[in-house]
């Protein structure tokens, strides 16, 4: 009875797009959803400069023997490259490794930066936070402040 309860309380996450725009990512993320990953297929060092935070590192090269290794295949899976090429063909890399729900995050990491998505690396480490960064009301006030400018 209470997982009943449970399921009727907590809405089911409709299956991921194809391709996501990053304003789908953030929300997910202001919400601490569960079971989703984020990889940046970029090589290392451009990673290691500055990268979507929560991101993990999937260099294309060894994408498809990482992700089999450390990933469930049903998980939700978004994918951000050097650009929409790199992106598109990771994407296509791990839905013919059987991977379910994979989306190409649209824009990449230039798109997150612009709707103020939180990041972390060396050069990211430069540019002080905001004070959403660390404190979930905040973030949430910030969010509500976003969302009536864009209207």
């Amino acid at each position: 009875m209470a997982n009943n309860l449970v399921d009727n309380i907590i809405p089911q996450q409709p299956p991921i797009e194809p391709q996501s725009d990053v304003h789908v990512l953030k929300a997910r993320l202001e919400w601490g959803e569960p079971a989703f990953t984020i990889l940046d297929v970029r090589d290392r060092d451009t990673y290691n400069e500055g990268h979507i935070m929560g991101a993990m590192s999937m260099p294309t090269d060894d994408l498809v023997n990482r992700a089999t290794s450390s990933l469930d295949k049903s998980r939700d899976i978004y994918i951000y490259g050097a650009n929409e090429d790199e992106s598109g063909q990771a994407v296509q890399s791990l839905r013919s490794a059987g991977f379910e729900h994979v989306s190409q995050l649209k824009g990449g990491l230039a798109a997150w930066k612009a709707i103020g998505g939180p990041t972390e690396g060396i050069v990211e480490a430069l540019t002080p936070p905001g004070p959403g960064d660390y404190n979930v009301v905040s973030r949430m006030q910030e969010h509500t402040e976003t969302q009536k400018k864009q209207v």
